[in-house]
């Protein structure tokens, strides 16, 4: 994978501090801890209802201090932001083909020894009554779990609300991870389900 910000050596400190202290000025607490142990995943990012979830992810992530990349619309990397999303770990999606991203994302995860790849899984900031099941078929896939973070701006609180082994049954591993996230409210909370 390419190189970010959280390989940056010295900046990547600096980064972490100031997220420590952003949230904190803005009242956000961190809550859950990943597990030390823990090398390779697919992490949910939800609710994704607003253009605050990836800087409030991002400090999440450097408070938690993980690595992460991200997956986001190709809209996003356009010139000039290309090289800042890309170091910020953002990986471009092109929606537009029908390309095998979760292919992809499954050979990435096997071929790095340490990878957290965020994907949301509403696939878009709007309203949505179903979430995609990409995420789970790449970590059902890889062999790895599935971390879940949330945001809930409501409690000002993000974190990681635990990890979940996939069991192959789609419908129950779906309908367990949905209800851990039945409480949480994201920005513009009318938009999650």
């Amino acid at each position: 994978m390419h190189r970010t910000m959280f390989d940056t050596p010295v900046l990547k400190t600096l980064l972490r501090w100031v997220s420590i202290i952003i949230l904190k000025i803005l009242g956000w607490k961190t809550e859950g801890e990943i597990p030390r142990d823990l090398k390779k995943c697919v992490m949910i990012a939800a609710p994704h209802t607003s253009n605050w979830d990836l800087p409030f992810t991002l400090m999440t992530a450097f408070a938690l201090n993980a690595k992460v990349y991200w997956m986001g619309k190709e809209q996003i990397f356009k010139p000039p932001y290309r090289g800042l999303m890309m170091w910020m770990g953002g990986i471009p999606v092109d929606r537009s083909q029908s390309t095998n991203m979760v292919q992809a994302s499954i050979d990435a995860i096997q071929g790095n020894d340490q990878l957290f790849l965020i994907v949301p899984p509403e696939g878009t900031r709007s309203k949505v009554t179903y979430w995609k099941t990409g995420f789970y078929h790449i970590a059902q896939g890889a062999g790895v779990p599935i971390l879940m973070g949330f945001l809930d701006f409501k409690r000002k609180a993000s974190g990681i609300a635990g990890t979940y082994v996939t069991t192959g049954d789609i419908e129950v591993d779906m309908n367990y991870i949905k209800s851990i996230y039945a409480p949480i409210s994201g920005k513009k909370s009318d938009q999650f389900n």
